[in-house]
């Protein structure tokens, strides 16, 4: 049977190592004769888990000792309430930078929460001879007193992605669910990073959280208990039972990502899967792509058929060709090829190769 590679936004492929590993270990884990699903987050085998993933993350991240990790209930969508109940206080009020669909998503679920009156926005993409891209403000010359300034880094429906560091005399909040990992980056420059895991991490129902100390300071909104920050990082993520299966996977995505170099590695071969598959929708006019150079994402790569009444068609045929899930976001439709950590290199070839065969087929 040929290899089928899966480029679905998410949930989204897990490293085909991973995946063996955990079919292996599903209903004996340690040696315990029981899967890591059925035993105590508090048991002892547990604990070492979660101490070990999170210090592989911290080494893989060149995580600072001032942050604290944390592993939490939901996606990346709960953090859009999270870091509002934990931030903003009675009388706060926050700047949200707009990109696409998830910054605006963030926006509305921050005005929900916090109210219109406390929530501002600027929208930072234009669009330059037909093509959209990312312009930042001067955050310094903004007029205003917030918390913090909020941002998507990649945008996955409409495949925008931002490469540059915020610069911002206000803590930098960063939504890296579909980027995390994919490339290094400096911890530092963050107030706080959130990332749901069902991308570059791991199965859906996780999400992983990196907060600056000085932040859990900030004054909160009455939230749920196990929404909090500060007492997430007081009982080390298990106030209550966490979800322990996809903490376990995603545990094991870390060693994995260490034991094929790290982030440094995968920066260099996410960098060459997104260049081979733009090079082709460049050089064929049968295919295009609606985003500034600079801003093209590499981990969610969007494109169109120049005659749209053939996407069925290449949908259907890629398909059968074992390349699934390109079918585009509903709202811009289109193809979508998410290619995030785990998809290998060979999977861009295959529809690199398919993508030149199709042109050939069905031009005229």
């Amino acid at each position: 049977m040929s290899a089928i590679y899966n480029f679905c936004a998410g949930p989204a492929m897990l490293p085909q190592a991973v995946m063996q590993k955990a079919q292996k270990e599903l209903i004996d884990w340690n040696g315990l004769g029981v899967s890591v699903m059925e035993i105590s987050h508090r048991s002892k085998e547990f604990i070492a888990l979660t101490t070990q993933a999170e210090k592989t993350l911290r080494e893989l991240m060149n995580i600072p000792a001032n942050y604290h990790v944390l592993f939490m209930h939901g996606g990346g969508r709960a953090q859009f309430t999270n870091v509002v109940t934990n931030f903003l206080g009675d009388n706060g009020r926050a700047l949200y930078l707009t990109s696409g669909q998830w910054s605006s998503s963030a926006i509305k679920e921050a005005k929900r929460i916090a109210g219109e009156d406390s929530i501002d926005e600027i929208n930072i993409v234009e669009t330059v001879e037909g093509l959209h891209q990312v312009k930042l403000p001067d955050l310094h010359s903004v007029d205003g007193d917030y918390r913090y300034v909020h941002y998507c880094a990649n945008e996955t429906v409409d495949g925008i992605e931002i490469f540059d560091t915020i610069e911002s005399p206000w803590p930098v909040v960063a939504d890296l669910s579909s980027t995390i990992m994919s490339h290094e980056i400096d911890v530092s420059k963050f107030g706080l990073i959130y990332a749901g895991a069902q991308k570059n991490i791991g199965p859906s129902g996780l999400s992983i959280v990196i907060v600056r100390d000085d932040m859990l300071n900030l004054p909160s909104l009455v939230q749920s208990s196990i929404m909090d920050y500060t007492i997430t990082k007081d009982n080390d993520s298990m106030f209550n039972t966490p979800p322990t299966f996809a903490w376990y996977l995603a545990a094991e995505v870390f060693e994995w990502l260490k034991s094929v170099g790290g982030v440094g590695a995968m920066e260099k071969l996410n960098s060459d899967k997104a260049n081979l598959l733009y090079q082709c929708i460049d050089e064929l006019p049968f295919y295009k792509n609606g985003v500034a150079v600079q801003n093209r994402s590499r981990m969610n790569v969007t494109f169109q058929l120049v005659d749209n009444n053939l996407d069925e068609q290449f949908l259907a045929e890629a398909q059968a060709a074992g390349l699934v899930a390109l079918k585009g976001h509903r709202i811009v439709g289109g193809m979508r090829a998410s290619i995030y950590n785990a998809m290998p290199l060979a999977g861009v070839q295959k529809l690199v190769e398919f993508m030149q065969s199709f042109a050939n087929k069905y031009s005229k």
